[in-house]
């Protein structure tokens, strides 16, 4: 899969939430992209060898440009936080695979840092869509950005925004009736839309988060047990890097 190792151009970053950062890239790798990849960015300090796997957000491929949307979560997120326009980083990508944009009725669902890959998803699938979105609270990060792309609905572990539940609560309440589902978020969302999909016979495509070292396959330090046998391995695992981080939800063991 064609990727690009090259020093990124900072055009703009902002913080859009409490810790939570949008960064706009200049970079060959966004004519590479699809909705569902990442790419991995590198500590500009050498005593930080691995690099951090971020989420691509959206893809603007005529301007060669790519926005990431993270969270600081560690020394290298914070690290990169404190960039600011002009400067450059060092990027790998774009890397992994990505969704399978399916001319179905669609269910778009987020949660929490896993909100911004559905972004570029949303903007992607032209046909009838629906969003379902999940926040710890009102800092509802990128849901202007959602608007006018489909209907919304919101849940929040508080209440303070949309309903007090979860993603699934949301989905129930709003009697959504999808042909696809595509879904990022952390493990028990994902878990719990598994479940769902596959109660109801629902195609269900879910990107999984997990924390990687070389982000090309050679580690297998970021693995996900399997419904079947992995040919690099030879047993029940798949490497979310380069076999995801999306998957089909009945490839994957949650």
């Amino acid at each position: 899969m064609a990727k690009v190792f090259e020093r990124a151009e900072i055009i703009r970053q902002e913080e859009i939430a409490p810790s939570i950062y949008s960064m706009l890239l200049k970079t060959k790798a966004a004519a590479l992209a699809i909705p569902g990849q990442f790419i991995s960015v590198y500590s500009n300090d050498e005593a930080h060898l691995l690099p951090r796997p971020i989420s691509i957000c959206e893809i603007f491929p005529e301007k060669e440009q790519l926005r990431i949307v993270y969270r600081i979560a560690g020394e290298g997120t914070k690290e990169f936080s404190r960039y600011k326009s002009g400067d450059s980083v060092k990027i790998l990508g774009p890397l992994g695979n990505g969704y399978n944009l399916l001319n179905r009725e669609a269910l778009i669902i987020g949660g929490g840092i896993g909100i911004p890959p559905m972004l570029g998803l949303a903007k992607e699938i032209h046909g009838p869509k629906t969003m379902v979105l999940g926040y710890r609270s009102s800092d509802t990060f990128l849901l202007d950005s959602f608007k006018g792309l489909g209907d919304i609905y919101i849940a929040s572990d508080d209440g303070s925004v949309g309903i007090k539940g979860t993603v699934i609560d949301a989905i129930e309440n709003a009697a959504l009736k999808p042909e696809v589902i595509y879904a990022c978020g952390p493990m028990p969302m994902l878990k719990a839309v598994k479940a769902y999909a596959g109660e109801r016979d629902i195609l269900c495509y879910l990107s999984l988060e997990e924390r990687m070292a070389c982000g090309i396959g050679a580690c297998l330090g970021c693995i996900t047990k399997s419904t079947s046998i992995d040919n690099h391995s030879k047993v029940r695992n798949k490497r979310i890097c380069t076999e995801g981080p999306v998957f089909d939800a009945r490839e994957v063991a949650l």
